[in-house]
C-alpha cells in the first residue's frame, strides 16, 4: 500500500468533489476541474474527506494508488486555492509583455516570440518577472516549461529565463582559467 495513496484527501470550504461514471470532478471558488479515473484505484467521496484504495496488490496498483491521490490533492488545492510559477528573465534587451491572451517575448532573437496562453491560465509581467498563475497545475508547469525553453539559462553570463527558484551554477570562462 503507498504511503502518500494511504492519506485521505481534506475537502476545503466552498469545494466539492462528485464522482460522475469514470472521472472525478471538482468545483470551487478558483473553477472546475475533472481527470478520469484510473481502473486501478476505488475512489470514495467521504464527509469532507476523499478516500483512495488500491484495488490490487501489484506494484503498479500500489504506484498508480499513490499517484491518483496526488493528483486527486492537485484539482482540490487548484479549484480551491489556485496555484502559482514565476519565471525570472534576465539579460540586456530581453523583455516580455502580455497582450490579451498571449505573452510576448523579446530575447535577442531577429524575431518575436509569441506564446498562447491556455485558457484558465493568467500571466502577469513585473519588471523582468512573469508570474503564472491558474487552477490546472499540470498545465501551469507545461506552459513555465514552454516560457523558459525559449530561452534556457545560460551558466556563462547567466542570461536567460529561469524559474525564480531555480539555481544556475555559473561557469568561469577562457579568461578566469588562467
Amino acid at each position: 500500500m503507498s504511503r502518500i495513496g494511504k492519506m485521505p484527501v481534506t475537502i476545503p470550504k466552498g469545494t466539492t468533489v462528485a464522482i460522475k461514471g469514470k472521472d472525478i470532478e471538482a468545483k470551487g471558488p478558483k473553477g472546475t476541474l475533472s481527470r478520469p479515473i484510473s481502473p486501478m484505484v476505488e475512489i470514495k467521496v467521504e464527509a469532507e474527506q476523499v478516500v483512495v484504495e488500491a484495488t490490487g496488490t501489484s506494484r503498479r496498483h500500489k504506484a498508480m494508488h499513490g499517484l491518483a491521490r496526488s493528483l486527486i490533492q492537485n484539482l482540490v488545492t487548484g479549484v480551491s486555492t489556485g496555484f502559482s510559477r514565476a519565471l525570472e528573465v534576465n539579460g540586456v534587451g530581453y523583455r516580455a509583455d502580455v497582450k490579451g491572451r498571449s505573452l510576448n517575448l523579446s530575447l535577442g532573437y531577429s524575431h518575436p516570440i509569441e506564446v498562447l496562453l491556455p485558457d484558465g491560465i493568467d500571466a502577469k509581467v513585473e519588471k523582468n518577472r512573469i508570474l503564472l498563475s491558474g487552477a490546472d497545475r499540470e498545465a501551469l508547469g507545461q506552459l513555465a516549461a514552454i516560457i523558459r525553453e525559449q530561452r534556457p539559462p545560460e551558466p556563462y553570463k547567466g542570461k536567460g529565463i529561469r524559474y525564480v527558484d531555480e539555481v544556475v551554477r555559473r561557469k568561469v570562462g577562457k579568461a578566469g582559467v588562467a
